[in-house]
């Protein structure tokens, strides 16, 4: 009888301790990220599965195991699912991503716009960075920086918005650092392609831009002014190039936009079209309606970065430290 209860109590030990090992939570192997909008939790990895739940970008869960290309993540609810590892970022990812959504938000903005298709958000420039997330049709961005990156001969990227028919050699493409404001979900930066993105140019600069043959990169407010019908309008610096993206220079080509009374319309009132500028511009606002005005940037046209200054007053702009010259005169009528 001795024996029969001792063995008992071994088994009801045994059984006791593998229901606790089989009912405790699995440990977690690393901590993730959702990467997409929505993220469907899946039954299985299976392809005959069904939808168990949902999260949305940026929520933290655990991933549990691997199975090919699909994770078995658990939720802050503690609800198990399976996900295509895609849809997901590491801890790493996310944090680099968290500081370079800071970064952005200290630079100031050269332009603002629209996202004209799907296109992904990468952590760098290229198309073979790591992807941050995708982003709809229509998605408010603000532009900060742009880089020339060439495009690779083969790019397992073009699988994921960007053109796969893209040319092979040595030629370069435009991407830009970019802030998408995200209504519900707020601010998110990375990388995107620069044809992906729409300007939202105040009018009627594109067609100024368009008569002068120029393709507009950024634009700036420089002051503001009467109207001459009890209003005030906007007097503006573009920025921009022409020819194709991918050139070296951010911009090539500057004219400044003044708002004339006695005709009632815009007017160029300076021209320069010799500069190799880099972003960002940086612009001295008026302290008054219709005030004096600087912006600044580096010029490459040299090779060596030189920081070239232009002060507008009223109509007239002139570049700072450089003697008025007949050339300069000239290129001054020429723009009126």
């Amino acid at each position: 009888m001795r024996k029969i209860f001792v063995g008992f109590v071994l088994l009801v030990i045994v059984g006791g301790a593998a229901y606790l090992h089989f009912r405790k939570p699995k440990p977690s192997v690393e901590i993730a990220f959702a990467g997409n909008r929505q993220v469907t939790l899946w039954s299985t990895s299976a392809q005959v599965r069904e939808p168990i739940a949902t999260v949305n970008f940026g929520d933290r869960l655990e991933a549990l195991r691997r199975f090919q290309d699909q994770v078995q993540v658990r939720t802050m609810r503690n609800v198990t699912g399976w996900v295509n590892e895609r849809d997901l970022l590491s801890a790493d990812l996310w944090q680099k991503g968290k500081d370079l959504e800071q970064r952005a938000a200290a630079l100031p903005v050269e332009a603002r716009g629209h996202t004209r298709v799907l296109g992904n958000l990468r952590l760098d420039p290229g198309r073979e960075a790591v992807r941050i997330r995708q982003l709809n049709k229509d998605v408010p961005v603000d532009l900060f920086e742009r880089q020339a990156v060439a495009i690779p001969e083969m790019s397992p990227a073009s699988q994921h918005g960007e053109d796969a028919s893209a040319p092979t050699d040595a030629k370069k493409e435009d991407w830009w650092l970019v802030r998408a404001n995200m209504p519900d979900e707020g601010p998110v930066a990375g990388w995107i392609l620069g044809r992906f993105v729409q300007l939202d140019v105040p009018e009627p600069l594109p067609d100024y831009a368009l008569s002068a043959d120029m393709r507009i990169v950024a634009w700036f407010e420089l002051n503001r002014v009467e109207d001459g019908s009890g209003g005030v309008k906007p007097q503006y610096l573009v920025v921009g190039t022409k020819g194709p993206e991918g050139q070296p220079c951010d911009f090539t080509l500057l004219r400044v936009y003044t708002w004339g009374r006695q005709r009632a319309r815009y007017e160029t009132a300076f021209v320069e079209s010799d500069v190799c500028g880099k972003l960002p511009v940086k612009l001295a606002s008026a302290a008054t309606p219709g005030g004096d005005v600087t912006f600044s940037f580096e010029d490459f046209s040299h090779g060596a970065p030189e920081n070239r200054m232009y002060r507008m007053q009223k109509t007239i702009v002139r570049r700072e430290g450089q003697a008025s010259s007949g050339a300069q005169k000239k290129r001054h009528r020429s723009a009126r």
